[in-house]
């Protein structure tokens, strides 16, 4: 492949415009196309006045900006496209409109020609089923505001040409971009990956043990998130996001990993999609989302007698709290002292029936993230609300802060990352992508704090594994069933980023 090619953007709306702007700064010749008059010459205009931006800033000069100007063009015709070297589709997401669109370019380019679909949801195999030549057909999934997301996907159909999903690799690169190459399958790997987030923070919901502002606050303050499930949720329109739930959801088989809420239809009924409505999970004024205040602290108790479980992670720890707030440390848990346990993937009433403790004094404390950042409390059934205002003031007595949610297998954070990390491991099993696809493209294309399979590495895999099993015995729910990927590199005390051994 030539260092400057004839690329074609086909569809002048958001995406298109971004796709046209990032290999015109990258030195190529781009032709945007629209089917509606005067749609291509407008996007060409405001791709030129975003650019012409980073001459004001001093981010580009005025030379370098002529030169960017000299090759976006909009084509006023399909056939005006005819000795384009790669040709980008971002027009509707409807697999018949962008069939027909291929078959199109396929009566005017050449046979070497590139044809490359940005959806976000088709299979690209049925997009390619339409044409006479499917194996120069693939998928360029970019992102919104592609520019600044410093990522694209690679999608290989079954028939496409592994030289031109090299190609492709070597294009977005040259652009300065991340390629991840991803299988044909449901999602891809970006929004196949992020469904731990979502499904589970609304399984939480559905559950009731914790409210949308608490579950944010905690995977946000506890786990590192930008933001929690329901910010996402509101920022991207729950009337989309349902879509890709429920589309992942079939075209998987209705694997249960990847199962919808039932809280989700009623609200879509209802028109509360989020920032663009003004009503989401949340409520906003303009752009501010209104969030609830966390309750306030409680008074800690004047007299307080705290055990706390000889297994749990932080016991040391929570031992030098007791002591700098004043209450008295005990050794066995006696009548009337606060109760502390600290369970793997459990429960708080399982913690206090396994071990013989009484429900209406005892609390969970989450272990995972550690007492130096946010701290998630969790309560039996029957944990008294004396106990429950005594805890929550103990542990935020040296200013970190606290959350207290109802009962729920693996508290929010446990449950959560565990969920992500058996995804990616899945699609990994599966040869969706590689581990280091699958890690650039989490961080880059989700924004997360690090790469799931590094994250599992982090708390542990076998911990993970641990959380994983507990979950799914507690609830019998097989969304919980680990990843053979995850359970045979755990059984050889492998880590999770190794690269992978050699295949038949």
């Amino acid at each position: 492949m030539t260092d400057t090619l004839k690329i074609a953007v086909i569809g002048a709306g958001t995406m298109g415009r971004g796709i046209v702007q990032l290999f015109a700064q990258a030195g190529h010749r781009v032709h945007c196309f629209d089917s509606s008059d005067g749609a291509a010459g407008k996007a060409v205009d405001f791709v030129l006045g975003m650019i012409g931006r980073g001459v004001a800033k001093g981010r580009i000069d005025a030379d370098e900006f002529d030169r960017i100007r000299g090759r976006v063009y909009a084509a006023a015709a399909i056939e005006d496209l005819a000795d384009c070297d790669v040709l980008i589709e971002a027009i509707v997401e409807d697999l018949e409109a962008k069939r027909a669109l291929f078959r199109r370019l396929e009566a005017v380019v050449s046979q070497q020609a590139i044809l490359a679909s940005n959806t976000s949801s088709l299979v690209v195999a049925e997009i390619a089923a339409a044409c006479a030549h499917p194996q120069r057909v693939a998928g360029l999934h970019f992102f919104n505001p592609v520019p600044l997301m410093k990522v694209a996907e690679v999608i290989a159909a079954v028939r496409t040409d592994a030289t031109v999903v090299t190609r492709l690799r070597d294009l977005v690169a040259g652009a300065g971009h991340r390629a991840v190459v991803a299988a044909d399958q449901p999602g891809f790997l970006v929004n196949h990956a992020g469904r731990g987030l979502y499904t589970e923070g609304l399984r939480l919901l559905e559950e009731q043990a914790a409210g949308v502002d608490q579950v944010d606050r905690v995977l946000r303050e506890a786990a590192g998130f930008r933001m929690g499930p329901f910010e996402l949720l509101d920022l991207t329109g729950l009337d989309v996001s349902s879509k890709v739930m429920s589309s992942i959801y079939e075209q998987f088989q209705q694997e249960p990993r990847f199962r919808p809420s039932s809280l989700v239809p009623p609200r879509v009924a209802a028109g509360l999609f989020g920032r663009k409505t003004g009503q989401g999970w949340y409520a906003y004024e303009g752009d501010v989302c209104q969030v609830q205040a966390a309750p306030p602290v409680p008074t800690l108790p004047a007299a307080l007698q705290v055990w706390v479980a000889p297994a749990a992670a932080d016991r040391e720890a929570l031992k030098a709290l007791v002591q700098a707030a004043g209450m008295q440390w005990v050794e066995s848990p006696v009548p009337d002292a606060l109760l502390i346990v600290q369970p793997w993937g459990g429960d708080a009433t399982g913690e206090a029936v396994a071990h013989g403790l009484d429900a209406a004094r005892c609390v969970a404390l989450d272990p995972l993230p550690g007492l130096a950042r946010h701290r998630t409390l969790m309560l039996t059934v029957a944990t008294t609300p004396a106990i429950r205002d005594a805890a929550h003031a103990l542990c935020a007595h040296d200013g970190v802060g606290v959350t207290v949610i109802n009962d729920s297998p693996g508290f929010i954070v446990q449950r959560v990352l565990a969920t992500i990390v058996n995804i990616a491991a899945q699609i990994a099993q599966r040869g969706i992508a590689s581990v280091e696809d699958i890690e650039d493209a989490v961080k880059m294309g989700l924004g997360y704090p690090q790469g799931p399979l590094s994250w599992g590495d982090r708390i542990g895999g076998e911990r993970v594994l641990a959380i994983l099993r507990r979950m799914q015995a507690v609830t019998g729910d097989p969304r919980y069933r680990p990843s053979p990927w995850l359970e045979r590199r755990v059984a050889l005390g492998l880590s999770l980023c190794t690269p992978e051994a050699a295949r038949r």
